[in-house]
């Protein structure tokens, strides 16, 4: 099962079942083909998807349409950071900026509404990805290698470095949310932006406040302590979340685990685990001590809420880890 949310959604629906071969038109007019249904992610259907000027839509399709009711409102906000943040133009630009050969943020196709009224549709057009990684580690009885971890650790500081650049935060981070490539399963991509919001409005970060309605927001395993306490997401909670979830996949589990049901619990020991994570750490994997990820969370441990994270170097602590390990 993926983690559960920290805070019970509010009662949105999944829209009815749309046919293989629908046509759906989006905001250039440009129409698509809807293929099989190849499962949910949020409150959305995603179906396989292709140009509709193909005569049908086959099953190595590389594109897909997630699909909701136009009156819920994850797929909005969603379509809201990709039109904002995730153009093609932008991320190659990035990426030429940066020298990098990759960054693992799927880039904006399309969107668009179908219909009226109670029975509207929103949609949106995304491109294929892979199997999450949630699926893959537990395949894998719940553990990945620290070498596989430390190369999707800096797939994932490379992303949200990407992402800070353009004033968002993701807040949702988790091997759900993280999918390999669909042509290329060494490259893996961060999605489900329902969560993405803006940490700076016009050059100027959010101030930190705790609002007690709006606690524990995320998924409970891995959400920060600052939106445990109702702050507002910021880049070091991104790097938190990281975190959390690079332990969870070493470590095979969490000392939360079966404090789910009390969201103040965890966020309690979460703090205890950020006071000290050498502690954190070892008590976790008392067999084989990542130093390298321990290295990570000193240094995200100290940041501050507003502090921009020296990503290279987190970066460069498994970098050199893969050195030392010769890969």
């Amino acid at each position: 099962m993926p983690p559960k949310k920290g805070k019970k959604p509010p009662a949105h629906k999944l829209c009815a079942a749309l046919d293989p071969g629908f046509i759906l038109k989006d905001l250039k007019k440009k129409e698509w083909m809807i293929g099989n249904a190849i499962g949910s992610g949020g409150f959305g259907l995603l179906y396989l998807a292709d140009d509709a000027s193909k005569s049908t839509v086959k099953d190595d399709a590389g594109y897909v349409i997630k699909v909701e009711p136009v009156k819920n409102g994850p797929l909005f906000c969603e379509i809201a950071f990709y039109q904002r943040a995730a153009k093609s133009e932008d991320i190659d630009k990035w990426r030429k900026k940066t020298k990098l050969p990759f960054v693992g943020i799927p880039p904006y196709i399309a969107h668009g509404l179908h219909g009226s009224g109670d029975n509207g549709l929103r949609f949106m057009v995304m491109p294929r990805c892979g199997t999450d990684l949630h699926k893959t580690w537990l395949k894998l009885n719940k553990k990945f290698t620290r070498t596989t971890i430390a190369k999707l650790a800096i797939f994932m500081i490379d992303a949200l470095e990407y992402m800070h650049s353009m004033e968002y935060v993701h807040a949702d981070i988790k091997g759900a949310n993280i999918l390999q490539g669909y042509k290329d399963p060494n490259n893996v991509y961060l999605v489900d932006f329902g969560l993405a919001t803006r940490y700076m409005i016009e050059g100027t970060h959010k101030e930190y406040k705790a609002d007690p309605r709006k606690a524990h927001n995320g998924t409970i395993e891995y959400t920060s302590v600052d939106a445990h306490k109702g702050a507002a997401p910021s880049r070091r909670g991104d790097f938190e979340i990281l975190g959390f979830v690079l332990v969870h996949w070493v470590a095979g589990k969490l000392p939360w685990e079966e404090k789910l049901s009390d969201a103040q619990k965890v966020m309690e020991l979460k703090m205890a685990a950020m006071k000290d994570p050498k502690r954190f750490v070892k008590s976790s994997c008392p067999s084989d001590m990542p130093d390298e990820i321990l290295k990570y969370l000193v240094i995200v441990s100290n940041l501050e809420y507003e502090e921009t994270p020296d990503y290279n170097k987190l970066r460069n602590i498994f970098k050199s880890f893969l050195k030392s390990t010769g890969t």
